[in-house]
């Protein structure tokens, strides 16, 4: 509803199939910040890192480079899902207790201090090593619970009244419609300061430097 301005983000699930070796890692780990800061959960994106890069790991040091393996990224309820398939059902992720000087076997324990939970799924002819991590959302499709962002759906919700007055049809917003109404919003408020002599860019400059702040 514009009136109350609840904006649903579209978390589709997606996969990645790739064929394990080292090398890849970085380009994972890239792929995974830039999706997750379009989910818009960028503070996910060093744990979820970290995982995904023990995991393939895991497929590489055990199973073999070059094994054909899949990522996944979902959302279970509110949490962030990851998933890593290989075609070896006997080769299965244990948690060790690495000593100090250990090479090894550090793997699971990072991603058991990473997520908040782990585990294995079985298949005939394959297994998923799989782990998820808290969002902080209010909903699979909502948004994290930062003042900021609730001040501004408020405003949201005011503003749209105002541009669709009564009667006119409401539908529940999408991010690219909202997107819009938030750039409508700022293009006013710039008006507004340049109609009162006030400096935009300086203006602009200072709210970067309190977004900086509180992301």
């Amino acid at each position: 509803m514009i009136g109350d301005c609840r904006v649903a983000v579209a978390r589709r699930t997606w996969e990645l199939p790739f064929l394990a070796e080292a090398r890849e890692l970085a380009g994972l780990r890239r792929l995974l910040r830039m999706h997750l800061g379009l989910w818009g959960i960028p503070h996910l994106a060093e744990p979820a890192q970290t995982c995904v890069t023990e995991l393939v790991s895991n497929v590489i040091r055990h199973v073999g480079e070059l094994t054909p393996t899949t990522l996944t990224v979902s959302m279970n309820g509110t949490f962030l899902r990851l998933e890593v398939q290989d075609p070896d059902t006997r080769a299965l992720p244990t948690l060790l207790a690495a000593g100090p000087d250990a090479e090894g076997g550090r793997g699971m324990a990072l991603v058991d201090a990473a997520a908040d939970r782990w585990g294995v799924i079985l298949r005939a002819d394959s297994k998923v090593t799989w782990c998820e991590l808290a969002t902080g959302l209010t909903a699979a499709d909502g948004h994290v619970g930062h003042p900021g962002v609730t001040r501004a759906e408020a405003l949201l919700g005011l503003y749209g009244s105002v541009r669709h007055p009564a009667g006119t049809p409401r539908t529940r917003l999408t991010v690219a419609t909202a997107q819009e109404s938030v750039i409508a919003v700022i293009t006013d408020l710039l008006l507004w300061l340049r109609a009162h002599g006030c400096d935009v860019d300086e203006a602009l400059d200072r709210a970067q430097g309190h977004l900086d702040v509180v992301t």
